[in-house]
């Protein structure tokens, strides 16, 4: 496409990346309209991103070594075992992933957006119209765009999905990820055997029900900040209202759930990883409740879904940041080669469609044999961990390679 005015509901690392894409496929008027008023840079929370998929990306253009990233090379599986510190191992596996500091990364996709496009903050998107010669964005304070095509990056609570696709909703999957971060210095206060962690390892650690996932991230400033993701599903008798999408920030719990967590930590995770945890401050402690969901289509008209708009798959695949860039990539190869919106349109919807649905089904797998239904990890071994992988992958990709898929696992 040649010229052409394309607004991107949602700027963060999903609505940046589509700004980009749609620009170097030609597009000269660009808005992005984001609902937040404070700095997206200050978010801390990890992600990771597998050596594969971070050489695709770069190859791309969306992602480079000036980001800040740190090397990670094996996963260590540790179980509660009386009072030893680590826990007993259960075995290991590799994990060829680099992870990364979400709010440096933000930045540095922001800054690479074209000077011509309009970052605007607090500007919530009440609803989007569709029209015969594109759609109207129309905001929370009463104002109206009209655009070419509007892309919706604004997660899985997404207005462009609710005007594409009104009867699609995020399902509730059962159980929680509570999350936190924090600066590496703190980690001198928790003591434990000296070498317990080193940086190339992210550690699992498995109890009945759920199980943490720890890894150190770049704090954006040449340090590292400890990263970790606990899976539990809460006490039953907890009504936390999550069948209607929502999620916890950080500072909003509740006494119940501050209890919950004390228990995980103090009782069910290993005396190392689960101090390491509450090492967390109740302001950096957030949660995110699972959903998951995919659209049936990645476009309706003028109308794209890029990122969690256009999907939900459970963080086990670690294909959250990943999967929005790569939507991204796809979404300037269809508007490099298309003539017409209506072609940019068919041909994004047929590249990550499929893609979509499968990582939303990985996801779904991966919850159950991790958190709903895991194994006996009081027995559990080296031969279990292997058994457990290999299946999992197979399911998921049916023995082949699917691209922009296989790779991103972490659990």
């Amino acid at each position: 496409m040649r010229a052409g005015t394309v607004a991107v509901v949602g700027g963060s690392i999903a609505g940046c990346a589509a700004a980009l894409a749609v620009h170097r496929g030609g597009a000269t008027d660009i808005t992005v309209y984001e609902r937040a008023a404070g700095r997206l840079a200050d978010r801390g929370a990890g992600l990771a991103v597998h050596n594969a998929r971070y050489a695709e990306l770069a190859s791309a253009g969306y992602m480079d070594a000036d980001m800040p990233w740190l090397q990670l090379s094996r996963r260590r599986w540790y179980t509660r075992d009386g009072h030893r510190p680590l826990g007993r191992p259960v075995g290991e596996l590799p994990f060829p992933f680099r992870t990364y500091n979400w709010g440096p990364l933000w930045r540095e996709l922001r800054d690479r957006m074209p000077a011509s496009a309009v970052f605007r903050g607090d500007s919530p998107v009440r609803t989007v119209e569709i029209a015969a010669d594109g759609a109207t964005v129309r905001l929370e304070d009463g104002s109206a765009h009209h655009a070419d095509l509007v892309v919706g990056a604004d997660g899985y609570r997404s207005a462009v999905r609710g005007a594409a696709f009104p009867d699609v909703r995020p399902a509730y999957a059962g159980y929680l990820a509570l999350r936190g971060a924090f600066p590496a210095e703190r980690l001198t206060a928790l003591g434990g055997p000296a070498g317990a962690w080193p940086v190339e390892d992210c550690v699992f650690a498995v109890f009945p029900g759920g199980h943490a996932v720890i890894y150190r991230i770049p704090d954006g400033s040449g340090g590292h900040r400890a990263n970790w993701v606990l899976y539990t599903a809460p006490p039953p008798e907890l009504d936390l209202g999550l069948d209607i999408p929502t999620s916890l920030p950080p500072g909003t719990l509740g006494e119940a759930l501050h209890a919950h967590f004390a228990r995980v930590t103090g009782e069910l995770l290993p005396p190392y990883w689960g101090g390491l945890l509450q090492l967390t401050r109740p302001e950096e402690l957030f949660i995110q409740p699972m959903y998951d969901f995919t659209a049936p289509r990645y476009a309706a008209g003028r109308l794209l879904l890029t990122g969690d708009a256009a999907t939900v798959a459970r963080p086990h695949t670690g294909s959250g940041a990943v999967k929005a860039l790569q939507d991204a990539t796809a979404l300037e190869a269809a508007c490099t080669a298309a003539d017409t919106w209506s072609e940019v349109a068919a041909a994004y919807d047929a590249s990550r469609g499929p893609i979509g649905t499968s990582m939303m089904e990985l996801g779904r797998r991966l919850g159950d044999a991790l958190v709903l239904r895991g194994p006996d990890w009081r027995t559990a071994g080296q031969t279990d961990l292997d058994a457990l992988w290999a299946g999992a992958d197979a399911r998921a990709f049916g023995g082949r390679p699917l691209p922009g898929v296989r790779g991103t696992v972490q659990g």
